[in-house]
């Protein structure tokens, strides 16, 4: 009697788990389709580096486009061949506030999926005291970009960046 009271109950509460899995993990309504957003309802991050998307346009002052990504254009200001701040815009709702970071090891380097042992890295991936400054934003949907840059692009260095702590 006992047993077949906890395998009701067991039964009772794996339903319950997997139907509040269900809702948990639906799409909002009012996300759409799109290319940005994930099909299993997690959040994405993406890194990009920020060095290879400008290229040589480090050496024109200004502003420069990065990237697109829907309705959102990410800019970089360059003044004297350093990056003097980042600017994204949404094409309806104008300015987004952008956040800045900093950390040791290069988020950018683009990651396989799967483990990967420390001795296939290379020498250069490998952190031998460079920092790099990321200026990241999220769209609306709760998705995060995080441009990276060496230290040595940026005008201001550090001032203002907050520790960076990935979430995976």
């Amino acid at each position: 009697m006992i047993r077949s009271a906890r395998l009701l109950a067991t039964a009772i509460a794996v339903v319950g788990l997997v139907a509040a899995n269900g809702f948990a993990l639906s799409s909002p309504k009012d996300k759409g389709q799109s290319n940005t957003a994930p099909s299993n309802g997690k959040k994405q991050h993406k890194d990009y580096s920020g060095k290879k998307l400008l290229g040589d346009k480090i050496k024109k002052n200004g502003s420069h486009k990065l990237q697109d990504h829907g309705s959102y254009s990410a800019s970089v200001d360059v003044s004297s061949g350093k990056i003097t701040g980042m600017k994204v815009k949404h094409a309806d709702k104008g300015s987004v506030p952008v956040t800045k970071y900093k950390t040791t090891k290069n988020m950018a380097r683009g990651t396989t999926s799967g483990a990967q042992f420390a001795s296939y890295y290379p020498a250069q991936s490998q952190y031998i005291g460079t920092m790099w400054i990321g200026y990241g934003y999220f769209d609306e949907w709760g998705d995060e970009y995080i441009y990276w840059f060496p230290y040595a692009m940026i005008y201001d260095g550090d001032t203002g960046a907050i520790e960076y702590y990935p979430a995976y």
